[in-house]
């Protein structure tokens, strides 16, 4: 009868489960790197190109902006914001740097026919595009009829929102001529106003928006 080997296995010769330091360093090593090898990329891609595609910065570089219908050639840096650059280079104070990040509304232009926080675009984005801001909507010495029925309606007090709220309104008004208060309280959604004069600014839109037919740039409202 043959013996039976009951000699037991030692512990290094036995079948090992699970990850082992070794592999485990081996996988964090792996995962860590090729992390950095994607925020390398992604840092690239996200860096300023001037029009050539080359990169720019991080001094100050020359760019043309199209404000209120006038070139405007400034020297920026690459980092900085429309906001910055139409309040502290272009002395164009209308915009109110708030919050800084898109969320109150009082830095709002119209690009393109279409409200945009200031705040969130760069000012080397917006070459090539055009840019009204709440000082460019009437002449000197005139109101714009948007402007006009928030006064008629009380819809400020501190005012400090107030340039933001006229531009979004406006641009809403360009593509939406006869809106409801519901519909200009949806609308308007995106802009803050902290002193909570929220009943005057609806009822100042759709005031505006009754008083001439048309889009609010070109003779809208009272003479």
């Amino acid at each position: 009868m043959a013996k039976r080997d009951d000699k037991p296995v030692p512990p290094d010769k036995k079948e090992r489960k699970g990850l082992s330091r070794r592999d485990f360093i081996r996988n964090t090593s792996a995962a860590v790197s090729g992390g950095v090898l994607v925020s390398n990329e992604l840092l690239k891609a996200q860096t300023p190109r001037g029009a050539a595609g080359k990169l720019v910065g991080p001094g100050a570089v020359p760019i043309t902006l199209q404000i209120n219908g006038e070139k405007k050639n400034l020297s920026v840096e690459p980092r900085m914001t429309l906001l910055d650059a139409l309040r502290d280079v272009l002395d164009l104070t209308g915009a109110k740097k708030v919050c800084d990040r898109g969320t109150c509304g009082a830095c709002t232009v119209i690009v393109d026919g279409k409200a945009m926080y200031s705040c969130t675009m760069l000012a080397m984005e917006a070459q090539g595009r055009q840019i009204q801001t709440i000082e460019g909507l009437a002449q000197p010495g005139q109101m714009h009829p948007v402007s006009a029925a928030f006064w008629d309606h009380d819809a400020q007090q501190c005012g400090f929102c107030t340039p933001g709220f006229v531009m979004a309104a406006k641009a809403y008004l360009d593509h939406t001529p006869n809106p409801t208060e519901d519909q200009v309280k949806r609308a308007l959604g995106g802009n803050v106003c902290r002193c909570g004069t929220y009943m005057g600014v609806r009822k100042a839109v759709v005031d505006a928006a009754r008083r001439a037919p048309g889009p609010s740039g070109t003779g809208r409202g009272r003479a």
